[in-house]
């Protein structure tokens, strides 16, 4: 996989999260759970920012200072309980989003959104298993 890649794609999917909220909402719409129960068991304060919520996170400043400091979102999530599958699967969604405007936008063809999309989750779990040392 190539690297530049690799790096590309973490920078993007961190910011894109991080641009959710300065807007004072989440850039990541939420995904559908299975609830076994009529009681809803989910305790976690919400916060409006479901990718804090999946890797348990009390603010983006902590997230940001994690990832600054060479820890993955694997080892964030793991670190902190929280849930890397939801994790990936929340940004796999915000970039088929992004894809699915720049093809209706026409800046890329169908071709390459085809060829993206077969990526995405691929190039996201190695992202989210990959620590960048920024620091």
């Amino acid at each position: 996989m190539n690297m530049k890649r690799v790096i590309t794609v973490g920078t993007m999917m961190v910011s894109m999260s991080f641009a959710g909220t300065a807007w004072g909402q989440s850039a990541i719409s939420p995904i559908p759970t299975a609830k076994w129960s009529i009681v809803d068991l989910d305790t976690r304060e919400d916060s409006g920012d479901e990718l804090l919520n999946a890797l348990n996170q009390p603010s983006e400043e902590k997230l940001y200072q994690e990832l600054y400091n060479g820890k993955s979102l694997r080892m964030i999530t793991e670190a902190n309980n929280g849930d890397l599958t939801e994790v990936i699967a929340l940004q796999v969604k915000q970039l088929r989003e992004q894809l699915d405007e720049r093809l209706a936008s026409g800046t890329i063809s169908s071709d390459q959104h085809t060829a993206q999309q077969a990526e995405l989750e691929e190039l996201v779990t190695q992202s989210a298993n990959t620590a960048y040392n920024l620091a």
